[in-house]
């Protein structure tokens, strides 16, 4: 598979946010079904909740993008960090959500039901990973902080 082809599938938020999209409308195309444009507001503030909370720990927690670069220096856990400890992941499923809803496509439907699980493993690596790093700080935040659903930040 060439560079920008396996960079379309491999790249996490590439293949929901650009390849998962693009597959679902040449589907939508083909089926000549009608989306419902009451969800789309799902889509933006998926992928708007996406970026806001990557450029929030970007600046705030240096370290590179991702979990795949170098590891934050400074624990977040403001912003959106206080509400969820994974927002940017949320933001990931909420857009799909919007995706299924919008579409009424089974092929959003297999993406977002194939990505909780996916996420869901990935957070708790990450978990793993931040406990070693920021230790009892990490592990007093995960008690005040839920994984997914949003909660008022004390």
């Amino acid at each position: 598979m060439n560079r920008p082809l396996r960079r379309l599938v491999t790249s996490t938020s590439r293949r929901n946010f650009v390849t998962t999209p693009a597959v679902v409308a040449l589907e939508q195309v083909a089926a000549r079904r009608r989306v419902d444009l009451r969800w789309t507001l799902l889509l933006l503030w998926g992928y708007a909740q996406y970026r806001w909370a990557g450029d929030y720990r970007n600046a705030r927690g240096g370290g590179g993008p991702g979990q795949s670069g170098p590891p934050p220096e400074r624990l977040v856990d403001t912003g959106p960090y206080a509400w969820t400890r994974n927002p940017m992941y949320l933001g990931h499923l909420v857009f799909l959500t919007g995706l299924t809803l919008t579409t009424r496509s089974p092929l959003a439907a297999l993406a977002l039901v194939g990505n909780i699980p996916w996420f869901d493993r990935h957070a708790r690596r990450d978990e793993e990973r931040l406990t070693e790093l920021f230790g009892q700080a990490y592990l007093d935040y995960r008690e005040h902080v839920p994984r997914w659903l949003p909660r008022r930040p004390r």
